[in-house]
């Protein structure tokens, strides 16, 4: 009975680590992709800048 209770703990504490895992890579990707939104908004609101400026002084 001793064993069964070993191997159930191990399997709930693998089951935990990949849950931990996945919540993990799924955290890393969302936030990869967050920053990339940020970058290329700041880089649209740049060249949108830059070209009113420039359009501005013809």
């Amino acid at each position: 009975m001793i064993h069964l209770s070993v191997a159930v703990g191990r399997f709930v504490e693998a089951l935990f680590y990949a849950v931990l895992r996945v919540a993990g890579v799924i955290t890393g990707v969302v936030l990869l992709v967050a920053l990339a939104g940020l970058v290329l908004f700041l880089l649209a609101r740049w060249m949108i800048g830059r070209g009113r400026r420039k359009g501005a002084g013809r």
